[in-house]
């Protein structure tokens, strides 16, 4: 569909740059020639009417063959150059229709694919509650407690739905949003926030040398980095250790959080950010199986604050996720200017 598209506007960009080359090209001509023809009658009159003159009259006929020859000639440059406004005009038509369209292509994929995911992740604990539901209308001698038991893996399931509803919700209203921005405590904040996964004091540590006021909204930053620290404790050993580190750098808080682990390839690196992607499932299964969403949300905070956020990782050793948020001063000063 865009490959077409894509030809049908490089020929619309291409007829309209060669109706202007054409339309120049004539204009040109008859400016040209017109001048030509002026000059020489002028010159002919003038030495006609001399008292003097002894101007020959094959002179004349060889002054008309002469501009004929030039017409000719001129005619013949403003073809190439035609055809090499053609040729060049061709490649670029279709650079500048390629390029216009590529956004456009990548925006379409993306909903595609976000529709075909989104589809998927809803159709898996739709079947396991269908499944699970009829078994149990089957089973003639189902007992209180089996009934129960499939009522609370039900529960399970809608649970998980609620949390890709509210997820899916955050994400679209992210896209349209505009945050106020308002002082927010770095530091406070994301203690409270490790405060509420209720983990061992050894599990997850906060190393910070100075007091850090960002520019932003506090529940959208608290958000921010509770996926960041739900996505180092999901992707990490139980008895590894957790470290986030906030600093400043040059105009911007920077929140730093490192775990060991599987870590995430090479390759997959430049997907982490995308909906629905997981770098590998198999990592993330039962209780803590993700539906792809919680870096997405967190990329989507970071640039609705005008911030940066980055992911490094090594196989099977550390991964560091930072992100960058201007300080409030500075940022307050910047939208004064």
């Amino acid at each position: 569909m865009f490959q077409s598209t894509t030809l049908r506007l490089t020929g619309w960009y291409l007829l309209i740059l060669m109706s202007l080359s054409i339309i120049s090209s004539s204009v040109i001509y008859q400016v040209a020639s017109s001048e030509i023809r002026t000059r020489l009658n002028h010159f002919q009159m003038s030495l006609q009417e001399s008292p003097n003159s002894t101007f020959p009259l094959r002179l004349l006929t060889l002054g008309t063959n002469t501009v004929n020859e030039a017409e000719a000639n001129l005619s013949i440059q403003l073809v190439y150059v035609n055809l090499l406004v053609l040729f060049m005009g061709g490649f670029g038509s279709y650079y500048l229709a390629r390029r216009s369209l590529l956004p456009i292509e990548r925006a379409h994929e993306a909903q595609s694919r976000f529709t075909s995911d989104a589809s998927h992740e809803l159709r898996t604990p739709l079947a396991i509650m269908k499944t699970e539901l009829e078994v149990a209308l089957k089973d003639k001698d189902a007992t209180i407690g089996s009934l129960k038991e499939i009522l609370s893996s039900n529960l399970e399931e809608v649970d998980k739905l609620s949390r890709m509803a509210e997820v899916l919700l955050n994400l679209s209203q992210l896209d349209h949003t505009k945050l106020k921005p308002s002082p927010v405590n770095l530091n406070k904040i994301s203690l409270s926030v490790i405060k509420d996964f209720k983990e061992p004091a050894s599990r997850i540590s906060l190393n910070s040398k100075k007091k850090l006021i960002i520019s932003g909204n506090e529940m959208a930053i608290a958000d921010l980095i509770k996926v960041l620290v739900e996505n180092a404790l999901q992707y990490s050993p139980n008895d590894s250790h957790i470290s986030i580190n906030l600093s400043q750098q040059d105009q911007y808080g920077k929140f730093e959080i490192a775990n060991a682990g599987p870590g995430v390839q090479p390759d997959k690196l430049p997907y982490i950010f995308d909906r629905f992607f997981r770098a590998d499932s198999s990592r993330a299964s039962g209780k803590n199986k993700g539906y792809g969403f919680g870096l997405a949300l967190a990329k989507n905070i970071v640039e609705l604050h005008g911030g940066e956020l980055t992911a490094n990782s090594t196989p099977n050793d550390k991964t560091v996720f930072t992100f960058l948020i201007p300080l409030y001063l500075k940022a307050q000063a910047k939208n004064q200017n």
